[in-house]
């Protein structure tokens, strides 16, 4: 299961993670989010102990959103090392952002 990342755990979960990390940025009245949030979950079922996979909702999590500039959702980061390598934004298909995360590993 994606983890709930939020303003007060983001550094901890992402940041300092020693593994590649997939961010969705959503909404619960977001149709694209509700498409591509199954996806996420399967990705964190299909990587878990290789990648972390997590969920940040916009609504509740304000400060983490600005922070990475986040203006439009669905948006997916893939960071590592603490750094934004790549970014997808929109509802894209899993083998995209499937793709975009083997490159991480």
């Amino acid at each position: 299961m994606a983890l709930e990342i939020t303003d007060n755990n983001f550094d901890e979960l992402v940041l300092k993670s020693d593994k590649p990390v997939v961010v969705d940025f959503w909404a619960e009245w977001c149709g694209p989010c509700r498409m591509i949030g199954p996806v996420i979950e399967e990705m964190a079922t299909e990587y878990e102990g290789k990648a972390v996979i997590g969920k940040v909702n916009v609504d509740l999590n304000s400060s983490v959103s600005a922070q990475f500039n986040v203006r439009n959702i669905p948006t997916v980061l893939f960071i590592k090392n603490g750094e934004v390598v790549d970014k997808s934004v929109g509802a894209v298909p899993k083998a995209t952002l499937a793709q975009k995360l083997e490159a991480l590993l």
